[in-house]
């Protein structure tokens, strides 16, 4: 029988699991899964119910990578307060516990989808590079050596911490003040605002003909591709790339980003956008997991 390694990844609305036999050189998993969060629940059922899906899938990986959203350190989740009970739980353990001696990774989203990337994607053959996700949250993965640097606390790329204007709040107030002007919730909330009624922000791009809506995009725009551009004066990477909910606006994002990059940049970088969408983080995790089972 063909040993199969499993994947999971932990988001904010969603679980995804999915399996595909060890050595397997595609990203294409044979069997996927995938289960929407409920309000209600309380953590340890959602962890419950994904640990129940994965035996349906596989009674004995030989491996099992997983992607969470939020930083993993000393053992437990950080940096995720928007999920009630995630910031703070042990969920290394609670997998190494289920699944046995069976080898175990466990990593951020954002940089499982940039391995994703680097393993199948639009990195493939990159050596340094620059992964920026901008989806309903805001961060980053650093690529050197063809690896994701993790930092010195699993925390490196949290991108949505950094500081754009003077005064400006800063994590030890409990703000993410880079995230909370440019990610998709924030769009989302300032559109909402803007137009006294509730809108997304796919829904905003689709207005941009109106010039308060277009504003206010514009100027996330700026402050994206700013900082895209001065990440990559720090990291001089062979290639950018930009991933996330928000890259159905593409046709917005990428000029705008390229343009700061090809002024800024002494030596700018490729850009482009990623070859995986919905599925990076758990691709991300499923090349973790075949990983392990060649060692």
């Amino acid at each position: 029988m063909t040993e199969q390694v499993l994947a999971i990844d932990f988001g904010g609305t969603k679980v995804a699991l999915a399996v595909a036999d060890a050595g397997t050189a595609e990203a294409r998993p044979h069997n996927t899964v995938r289960l929407d969060t409920r309000a209600a629940e309380g953590t340890a059922q959602v962890v419950a119910r994904a640990l129940a899906a994965a035996r349906d899938l596989v009674a004995d990986p030989v491996a099992v990578g997983v992607s969470t959203f939020g930083v993993v350190r000393d053992g437990a989740v950080r940096l995720a307060p928007n999920v009630p009970g995630w910031d703070g739980l042990r969920l290394p353990g609670l997998l190494a516990a289920a699944f046995g001696g069976v080898p175990l990774a466990v990593d951020n989203d954002v940089n499982a989808g940039a391995a994703a990337e680097l393993r199948w994607g639009a990195l493939r053959g990159v050596d340094t590079a620059l992964y920026v996700n901008v989806g309903t949250g805001l961060a980053a993965a650093l690529v050197a050596g063809g690896r994701v640097l993790p930092g010195a606390n699993g925390a490196a790329g949290e991108i949505g911490y950094l500081r754009d204007a003077p005064g400006a709040a800063a994590f030890a107030d409990g703000r993410a003040p880079l995230e909370e002007a440019v990610s998709g919730s924030a769009l989302a909330r300032r559109g909402s605002a803007l137009l006294g009624r509730p809108v997304t922000a796919a829904e905003l791009f689709a207005l941009y003909s109106d010039p308060a809506v277009a504003a206010l995009l514009d100027d996330a725009l700026e402050v994206l591709a700013r900082t895209v551009a001065n990440l990559s004066v720090v990291l001089d990477p062979q290639r950018v790339i930009l991933a996330g909910g928000l890259m159905g606006a593409a046709e917005h994002i990428l000029p705008r980003v390229s343009a700061a990059l090809a002024r800024a940049v002494p030596f700018p970088p490729a850009l482009a956008a990623a070859r995986f969408v919905d599925d990076a983080p758990l691709l991300g995790a499923l090349s973790a997991a075949l990983d392990l089972a060649a060692a």
